[in-house]
C-alpha cells in the first residue's frame, strides 16, 4: 500500500518552494497540529446552550432586562421550533464532561468520553481511503505534480486522475468558485458512477453538487414547503435533519411509522392511512421521504417492497425523496442495495412519470469524509421551468466546496481492476466494511442480552436502535426531572460510562416506546470496553429501579 511519507514529503516541498521562489509562489512548510477530534466548548458556554429547564430560566432571568435588539421573543419561531438532538442536550454535557476530565482525572469513573452518538467514523479511529487522499493532496497543492518525487511518494493512477481532474477546472484553481451545480466534468463522472450502479443512463445535468446531503434537503423543503398546509411524509423513527428542516422552512411534518415487531418494516398500508389522515386535515401532502438503508434503524428495504413505494407515489403524485447516503453500508447477505432510480426505471417510468430526488453523500459509506462536506443530489422528473428555479436556489449559495466535489467524483468512480491503487484501494474498503459488520453483529448480539432491551439487526448503516422496557418507576424518576424516560436514561449511562449515545425521543417513536440510537463506529478494539460498561451499567439501573 502506497502511504505518504510524511519526511520525504516535507523535504519534497521544501525543494518545491525554492525553485519556485523566485516566481514569488509560496507553500507552507508545515501544517498546524490538527484540532482534537471534538473541540468542546468551555463550561460556561456549554451551559448556555443546555435544553434544560434550569439553563433556560437562568437565561431568561438574565436577559430579560438586555436592551440588546434580538431576544429570543424576536427572532423566527420556526427557529425555535426546530430541534436536532444528534447534537443536543446529551452532547453537550459530554463536551463539559470531557473538559473536566483534563482537569479532573480521577473524579470520574472513566477515562475519556466516546462518542456513539453521531456518524462521524474518522473522529472515532477510522482512516480515510488513500487514494481519495492522494488525488485531493495533489488537486489542492498542484505544484507536486511538477516535481520527479512525487511519482515515487503517490500511485500512478492518482497522479493520473488529479491531472484529469485540474484540466476540467478553468485555470487548475481548486480555489475558485465553480458552476453552482458543480464542475461539469466532475458531475460527469458521478452520472457514469450513477450509470455503471444501476445499469440505466445518468445525465450530468440532473446533478446537483452539494456540500454533504444536507443542504440537499434543505433546498428541497425550500422549493416544496410554501405555508404550514404543506406536509412531507416522512418516517418514525426519522434521521432529525427532516424534522428540523421542515420546521425551518415551515411546512408540517406528516409521520409514517415503522413497524419494529418486522424489523422496521415500511408498510404501504400505514402510508395511505398517513396521507389520508393528513388530507382530511387540509395539509397537502408534497413528498414523501425514504432513508434506505435506515437511519437510525438500519433496516434495508427489499426491493419488492421499493416497487410498492414507487407505486404508491405515482399514483398519489407525491415527490419521492431518497435519502440513500449509506448506500455502501449493507452488512447481511440476504440484502442488497437498490437506489430507487433503478427500482423506477426498471418499472418502466421516465422522467414525466416520477419527480425523483436522490441523496448522496462522502460523509457515509466506507469513506466517512464527513468533515470534507461533499455529496450531491440527482434530480429527475421535472419540468424544466421547475428546475430553473432549483438553480437558481442553489446560485444564491455560488457552489459548493471544490474538494468536496473533487472527493464526491471519486467515490463514484474509484479505482478499477488494473489501476495501479486498485489492490491497496479494495483492501481499505473491504477491511473498513467488514469491521463494521463485526461490531454491529457484536453490540446487536449485547444489546440483545440486556434485562429489558430488544434489538432488531444492523442490516445497514451505521447504528443501532434498541428498545428500553423501562420500570415504572424509572419513568416516574424521568418525569420528576422533567424529561423523557429514555433521555434519563441516556443522562444517567453517559454520567457512568462516558458513552454517549442519543435518546429515540430525539428521533420521534410509538407513544410510550423508548429507545436510544447508538453507532457501530468506535473502533474493534474498543467495543469490548463499550459492552461491558454498557452492561454494567445497564444491570445498575435496571436494578435501582426495578419495580
Amino acid at each position: 500500500m502506497r502511504r505518504f511519507v510524511i519526511g520525504q514529503a516535507k523535504n519534497l516541498v521544501d525543494q518545491t518552494r525554492r525553485r519556485h521562489h523566485h516566481k514569488n509562489l509560496t507553500f507552507l512548510s508545515h501544517l498546524p497540529p490538527p484540532p482534537p477530534p471534538f473541540s468542546a466548548p468551555s463550561a460556561s458556554s456549554s451551559s448556555s446552550r443546555l435544553l434544560s429547564s434550569s439553563s433556560s430560566s437562568d437565561m431568561s432571568a438574565s436577559d430579560s432586562s438586555s436592551s440588546l435588539p434580538v431576544t429570543l421573543d424576536s427572532i423566527n419561531p420556526k427557529v425555535l421550533k426546530c430541534e436536532y438532538a444528534v447534537r443536543g442536550e446529551i452532547v453537550n454535557i459530554a463536551q463539559k464532561l470531557q473538559d473536566d476530565l483534563k482537569i479532573n482525572k480521577d473524579a470520574y469513573p472513566f477515562d475519556e468520553i466516546i462518542y456513539c452518538n453521531i456518524g462521524n467514523p474518522q473522529s472515532l479511529g477510522q482512516q480515510p481511503i488513500t487514494f481519495f487522499r492522494e488525488v485531493l493532496a495533489l488537486c489542492s497543492h498542484t505544484a507536486l505534480l511538477d516535481e520527479s518525487a512525487t511519482h515515487g511518494l503517490f500511485s500512478s493512477d492518482s497522479i493520473e486522475r488529479a491531472w484529469k481532474i485540474l484540466d476540467q477546472i478553468p485555470g487548475k484553481a481548486t480555489g475558485a468558485y465553480s458552476h453552482s451545480q458543480g464542475i461539469k466534468g466532475l458531475r460527469d463522472a458521478v452520472a457514469a458512477g450513477i450509470e455503471a450502479r444501476d445499469g440505466f443512463p445518468a445525465d450530468p445535468n440532473d446533478i446537483f453538487m452539494t456540500d454533504g446531503a444536507s443542504p440537499g434537503v434543505h433546498m428541497m423543503m425550500q422549493l416544496l414547503i410554501t405555508s404550514e398546509k404543506d406536509g412531507i411524509l416522512c418516517p418514525i423513527p426519522q434521521y432529525p435533519l427532516y424534522s428540523a428542516s421542515i420546521a425551518l422552512h415551515g411546512g408540517t411534518l406528516v409521520p409514517y411509522y415503522l413497524d419494529e415487531a418486522s424489523g422496521w418494516g415500511l408498510e404501504i398500508s400505514e402510508l395511505k392511512k398517513q396521507l389520508e389522515d393528513a388530507r382530511s386535515k387540509g395539509i397537502t401532502v408534497r413528498a414523501l421521504a425514504v432513508i434506505n438503508p435506515g437511519n437510525p434503524t438500519g433496516q434495508v428495504l427489499a426491493e419488492e417492497n421499493q416497487r410498492d413505494i414507487v407505486n404508491f407515489c405515482k399514483q398519489e403524485g407525491l415527490v419521492l425523496l431518497a435519502d440513500e447516503v449509506y448506500q455502501e453500508n449493507v452488512y447481511v447477505p440476504d440484502k442488497k442495495f437498490h437506489s430507487f432510480k433503478k427500482v423506477a426505471r426498471s418499472m418502466g417510468y421516465g422522467e414525466k412519470d416520477l419527480a425523483l430526488v436522490s441523496f448522496q453523500s462522502i460523509s457515509k459509506g466506507y469513506h466517512g469524509e464527513c468533515g470534507k462536506r461533499g455529496g450531491y443530489m440527482e434530480v429527475t422528473g421535472f419540468t424544466s421551468d421547475v428546475r430553473e428555479q432549483i438553480y437558481k436556489v442553489a446560485s444564491v449559495n455560488l457552489c459548493s466546496n471544490i474538494g468536496g466535489q473533487i472527493l464526491a467524483s471519486l467515490i463514484m468512480s474509484p479505482p478499477k481492476p488494473g489501476d495501479d491503487s486498485y489492490e491497496s484501494y479494495i483492501a481499505e474498503k473491504d477491511g473498513i466494511l467488514s469491521s463494521l459488520a463485526k461490531r454491529a453483529k457484536t453490540l446487536e448480539e449485547a444489546l440483545n442480552k440486556l434485562d429489558g432491551v430488544t434489538c432488531n439487526r444492523a442490516e445497514g448503516a451505521m447504528y443501532l436502535f434498541p428498545c428500553l422496557n423501562l420500570s415504572k418507576k424509572a419513568i416516574a424518576a424521568a418525569e420528576a426531572e422533567k424529561t423523557a424516560p429514555d433521555n434519563y436514561y441516556c443522562k444517567r449511562l453517559l454520567k457512568a460510562t462516558g458513552i454517549v449515545v442519543v435518546p429515540g425521543s430525539g428521533f420521534r417513536q410509538v407513544p410510550g416506546t423508548w429507545h436510544f440510537r447508538c453507532t457501530i463506529l468506535p473502533q474493534e478494539d474498543k467495543i469490548p470496553a463499550i459492552v461491558d460498561r454498557l452492561t454494567a451499567f445497564h444491570k445498575s439501573f435496571m436494578d435501582e429501579f426495578r419495580d
